[in-house]
């Protein structure tokens, strides 16, 4: 056992802070601490400790925001949100609209449509809450997801998501199942014409079986039907998201991964998220569930046959260079990734001839950060015409002219729709693992850059709010839920 660092954590019971320790054993990571009500807890943290050493390197802090909206009193976790002590700013902002839901899923980390009470915030809460994340400084939220629940319960969404456009959110995401998409086109059109930049539709897999686990009832055609239904409008924005569970669905990464590039006129991003221990699920199932990042890497390169390695994957906070050279040169701010490295991992997929070819194949991604931050300093140091020089040559990082010529539309506009138009040319394919009460990392939480928005008009970091504030913060705000509200509503397509 080798330990590689100590931190702080919180018991899973009581979620009181205690000691924790990250330490190293038979090549996998693993997190250790002590209540000392309830008892001694040993949790995995990465499975792969080369893995775990290597995106060390890409580690990024940030500033925060400069207008936090609550004070240090209680310490971390409990002054949410958000605080000076957090180190990053919001860069996917989120809205739960509803806790209702039309399913009643057997894993769902906001307990969605069990909670005995009725969380649906009003038009005018909502509004507040899209200008209080738009209110940040030194940047303004870009990116807007409006969740729940099942958010496509509400009908006055459409107008919600051409508010948060009018409040100067460039990109509003819904997070849907895919259920009322797939039974009502005519709902999908309202959407789209709203604005809706990306649907985020839960997919667990391209058979039935996984979802008579997670969900309780086989969505498989929904799922399919509510693709077709995004086709029909002429959607081109759909991310698969998927709750990747050991021994339900981690032997389908690579027929999802191939579905998404089958598809890749609708489908922009395959986004993994292992199981998480919050809300609703059997806790007695935790070692049995459990899967982390580095699993999700090596499943994906042993069932794409190598196409797609694990070394083609790269943290999140790898392309703060590039957002930071960005700013230095046209003297503005840029949304900066700089969140923990181990919260997530991501590559780029172009599909050739039915190939998956990683972008890492056509471009030295270490080399070209590595001139993003001569670049940075040049800039900074007045240096900008040399700095500028720098920013051209660094295109020599890149081997093929598609990419060079998209990202240097990037470095001209410096805008959404440039970057809008690289991603439309790839299929990002990425993994995001969200903390629990078991595996819980304050160090990873004070650098997380997503972020729910209350009514209360605090910001909460995203672990946060699943595994501590969201009980408390949907109370504060709860109102009687009828009996017609706690009826599912029927799955299958008409």
């Amino acid at each position: 056992m080798t330990p590689l660092k100590e931190t702080r954590s919180i018991c899973p019971i009581c979620f009181k802070v205690v000691k924790a320790s990250i330490y190293q054993s038979d090549g996998k990571v693993f997190i250790e601490k002590r209540c000392p009500e309830h008892g001694s807890y040993e949790d995995l943290y990465w499975s792969d400790y080369e893995q775990y050493l290597r995106v060390q390197k890409f580690r990024r802090d940030g500033a925060g925001v400069e207008n936090p909206r609550t004070k240090v009193n209680k310490g971390c976790p409990y002054d949410c949100g958000l605080c000076p002590n957090h180190k990053s700013y919001t860069i996917l902002g989120i809205i739960d609209v509803t806790n209702r839901c039309n399913l009643r899923c057997p894993i769902c980390f906001a307990n969605a449509a069990a909670a005995g009470y009725l969380y649906e915030p009003t038009k005018e809460e909502i509004f507040a809450m899209i200008d209080n994340l738009v209110a940040n400084k030194p940047v303004s939220t870009k990116a807007l997801q409006f969740s729940g629940g099942e958010p496509t319960l509400r009908e006055d969404l459409p107008e919600l998501v051409k508010r948060a456009h009018e409040a100067g959110i460039p990109h509003v995401e819904v997070n849907t199942n895919g259920v009322r998409i797939a039974n009502s086109l005519e709902y999908a059109q309202r959407l789209a014409d709203a604005g809706v930049s990306t649907f985020y539709l839960q997919f667990d897999g391209v058979r039935s079986e996984p979802y008579l686990i997670t969900r309780g009832v086989d969505l498989l055609q929904t799922k399919m039907k509510a693709l077709e239904n995004l086709r029909k409008i002429g959607h081109e924005s759909t991310v698969l998201v998927v709750t990747l569970v050991r021994g339900v669905n981690d032997d389908q990464l690579g027929d999802i991964i191939r579905f998404a590039a089958s598809n890749f006129d609708i489908i922009r991003c395959v986004n993994v998220q292992p199981v998480s221990v919050t809300g609703r699920i059997d806790r007695q199932k935790l070692r049995e569930y459990r899967i982390t990042i580095p699993d999700f890497m090596r499943l994906v390169e042993e069932q794409t046959d190598g196409q797609i390695t694990r070394n083609d994957f790269y943290p999140v906070p790898s392309v703060v260079p590039f957002a930071r050279a960005m700013a230095a040169l046209k003297g503005k701010p840029y949304p900066e990734f700089t969140m923990h490295e181990h919260c997530g991992m991501a590559t780029f997929v172009f599909v050739e001839d039915g190939k998956l070819i990683p972008i890492t194949r056509y471009a030295d991604v270490d080399a070209f950060m590595a001139a993003m931050d001569e670049v940075t300093r040049l800039a900074l140091a007045g240096k900008k015409t040399r700095a500028k020089m720098k920013m051209i040559t660094s295109l020599k990082h890149l081997k093929i002219k598609v990419l060079g010529s998209l990202l240097s539309g990037i470095i001209k506009e410096g805008s959404y729709s440039a970057l809008g138009q690289l991603m439309r040319r790839v299929i990002m394919v990425s993994s995001m693992h969200f903390m629990d009460g078991y595996n819980f990392d304050l160090e990873r939480v004070q650098r997380c850059g997503i972020h729910y928005a209350v009514p209360d008009g605090r910001i909460i970091p995203f672990c946060t709010m699943n595994t501590i504030h969201r009980q408390e913060v949907e109370r504060k705000f709860a109102k009687e839920i009828t009996k017609e509200e706690e009826k599912p509503l029927t799955p299958h397509t008409t």
